[in-house]
């Protein structure tokens, strides 16, 4: 298994999460990849996006793959100026992990999370394993809990 996936893993494993981390035939970067593989609604999908504060902070937004942030929202809910979406090298810097396979946990260090309430609705929720190939099944209240992450509104 990828280290990036062993490091998820690993933390889904110290947080007692009851998923682990599985490996896909293709990758899937985007949610309707996900959701078109694993077979179940967009929504249930959460994208883990990263995002540069106004003071160069990450912050990680775990949404519904059927939402686009509302980026100023989510600046006035942080306290900060202003979001932008982070480049690549901050991604990889903040998370340790690519775009595309961003997961909730098995960063460098804890990032300030919030999870979109829209994944409540879903009874299992899929994330990402820490590379474009790999996923793992949670639910929100495990996502909020294994995170430490605020629920928060972000659509």
């Amino acid at each position: 298994m990828h280290p990036n996936c062993e490091a998820v893993d690993a933390a889904l494993e110290a947080a007692g999460a009851a998923g682990r981390v599985r490996i896909l035939d293709e990758a899937a970067p985007t949610a309707a990849d996900a959701a078109r593989i694993l077979g179940v609604e967009v929504g249930a999908i959460a994208n883990s996006l990263i995002f540069a504060t106004a003071e160069d902070t990450p912050l990680l937004v775990l949404t519904s793959g059927a939402h686009r942030i509302d980026t100023q929202a989510v600046a006035r809910l942080v306290g900060t100026a202003r979001l932008r979406r982070a480049t690549p090298e901050f991604v990889l810097a903040a998370a340790g992990q690519p775009i595309g396979g961003v997961a909730p946990v098995g960063h460098p260090a804890p990032l300030p999370t919030l999870v979109d309430v829209a994944l409540e609705a879903f009874p299992e929720v899929w994330a990402a394993g820490g590379i474009p190939h790999a996923v793992f099944p949670t639910t929100f209240a495990e996502l909020v809990r294994i995170t430490g992450g605020r629920p928060a509104e972000v659509a």
